[in-house]
């Protein structure tokens, strides 16, 4: 016997399925649309130039045949990520030259390298040093930080297959320590950028790299602060800056000039020894710094790094690729960092902000109605507290680009569209119109030549040696003691109190730079406003 079922649809019942009939289709069709859109991005991409692409539009034709599956954790897992930028990390290795430096006997990378990597003697004939980097384009483009290829006679790039490279440098930028080098390959692994714009505080980060030589560690932690500027990359004499790494308590609190662009991501992420130049990554695998800086007293990990924002290096990177060089745009202001004391010391009320103190003649901020005097308070609407809310909008943009700031004037704020200037002179100084003898007495210091021996023992050529600080004055002030080693004054060699009289009366734009050793062997390069 066949039993046979009769279904009856009600009205209502039939409607239902016919909607989700529709929602179904809206769905195939809505699939169908993203596809056909992301093969037509393709398409568009891949007629054109790769050379004309920026770094970006590179990677969208890579991930668009190559999707990652990488997950965000929401439970703590990283192994996705983990194996998603691994491969992609690489160990570079340095040799160069010790004849390199300063004139005083030893080279900028005898002071980084010896106080960052442990080297602390300093032996004769060809020096070795170690960092990272991360491909970030399958034909070899290699991004790290410049401090760890400056001046290197030979680049090594070790990947994570055991494959070996020689790097050419294809430029370098201090002002930010970032350098793109290039290693002759093709269908290599390559790290997705990220946007670290969009990096939270307390989110879960990576870093990757080879510190102390063990090649491809993963560290974790969290994003511990962004924007943050501490003062450890460059000034105006970018190269001969001490070791970045250093990060010594002896900073000078005396205004700098420094066209610096700092504003790191902080992160707990264990940062040690040959991390520097490595890669920072969102769980998705996504690259969203490079590391670049430790806060430490002994040059290990103390649980402080900070990395460069991929953001800020998008821009560095392009104009490197494209013009061998960074075209960078200028507000036109040299500016203090508000706080309690400099408020004080100023006369205002107000302790947040940058105070212009100096604009450059015929700069985009004169330009734009900016006076001496008036108080950044806003960058595109978005509040300022320290110069790395500026500084890094600014570093983004090319010359003739615009940006909209808020300044605070007479008790009332104005909204002012200043366009960018290229490079120009940095703002004059009031002339310097002080005898030697003067300039001599600010720096508050005896001297002696240094003898035979104590050549030997700071392996230098030339120098004098502080016997005596006074208190109250520069040496005083900045913690240049007794026993503390002056190889150069303005870059010029220092041998006897006569060479630094004729050295601090040449100053440039008001800058006194002083170069030396400290008793413990360890170097300093301080610069100086002098009014």
């Amino acid at each position: 016997m066949v039993l046979y079922l009769n279904i009856v649809i009600k009205p209502s019942k039939q409607k239902i399925i016919n909607n989700n009939m529709k929602k179904v289709g809206l769905t195939l069709l809505t699939a169908f649309v993203g596809g056909a859109m992301a093969l037509g991005t393709y398409k568009i991409f891949e007629k054109k130039n790769a050379d004309d692409m920026t770094f970006e539009e590179r990677q969208k034709v890579y991930f668009t045949s190559n999707p990652m599956t990488v997950s965000s954790a929401g439970s703590v897992d990283f192994t996705q990520a983990a194996a998603a930028v691994t491969p992609a990390v690489v160990y570079i290795r340095t040799t160069y030259s010790s004849q390199q430096g300063n004139g005083g006997g030893s080279s900028p990378f005898d002071d980084m390298f010896g106080d960052f990597f442990g080297q602390r003697m300093r032996p004769r004939g060809p020096q070795q040093a170690s960092g990272s980097g991360v491909i970030i384009s399958p034909d070899g483009y290699i991004v790290t930080n410049n401090h760890v290829v400056e001046k290197a006679d030979k680049i090594t790039v070790n990947l994570n297959d055991h494959r070996t490279f020689q790097a050419k440098v294809v430029g370098t930028d201090p002002s930010t320590d970032l350098a793109l080098i290039k290693i002759s390959g093709n269908d290599l692994p390559i790290v997705k950028l990220g946007n670290s714009d969009d990096a939270k505080v307390g989110e879960w980060v990576l870093a990757v790299g080879n510190p102390f030589n063990l090649n491809s560690t993963v560290t974790a932690g969290i994003v511990s602060a962004k924007g943050r500027n501490i003062g450890i990359i460059g000034s105006e004499n970018n190269d001969e800056d001490s070791n970045p790494f250093g990060m010594r308590q002896r900073q000078s609190q005396q205004p700098r000039l420094n066209k610096a662009i700092e504003s790191f991501i902080q992160t707990d992420a264990a940062i040690n020894p040959g991390n520097s130049g490595g890669a920072l990554v969102n769980t998705k695998g996504e690259l969203i710094g490079i590391n670049a800086a430790i806060a430490s007293h002994t040059g290990s990990y103390e649980g402080y790094g900070f990395a460069i924002p991929i953001n800020l290096a998008k821009k560095v990177l392009n104009d490197i690729k494209q013009f061998g060089s960074v075209k960078r745009g200028y507000i036109g202001v040299s500016f203090r960092e508000l706080n309690d004391d400099a408020a004080k010391d100023l006369g205002i009320s107000r302790n947040t902000g940058l105070y212009v103190s100096e604009l450059v003649d015929g700069g985009g901020a004169e330009a734009a109605g900016v006076r001496k005097g008036d108080i950044i308070t806003k960058v595109e609407g978005n509040p300022v507290y320290e110069s790395s809310d500026l500084q890094e909008r600014v570093g983004r943009l090319q010359p003739g680009d615009k940006i909209n700031i808020t300044v605070l004037r007479d008790g009332s704020e104005k909204n002012l569209t200043v366009t960018l200037k290229g490079e120009a002179a940095a703002p004059k100084s009031a002339a310097v119109s002080k005898s030697a003898e003067e300039l001599f007495n600010k720096l508050g210091a005896s001297f002696q030549p240094l003898t035979k021996a104590q050549k030997a023992k700071f392996r230098v050529n030339n120098g004098v040696v502080v016997t005596q600080v006074r208190p109250g004055r520069l040496f005083y002030e900045t913690d240049i003691p007794v026993g503390s080693i002056i190889t150069n004054i303005n870059k010029q060699p220092i041998n006897s109190i006569a060479d630094i009289d004729k050295a601090i009366t040449n100053l440039r734009n008001g800058n006194l730079i002083i170069t030396g050793i400290y008793p413990d062997g360890t170097s300093f390069n301080n610069m100086f406003q002098v009014q």
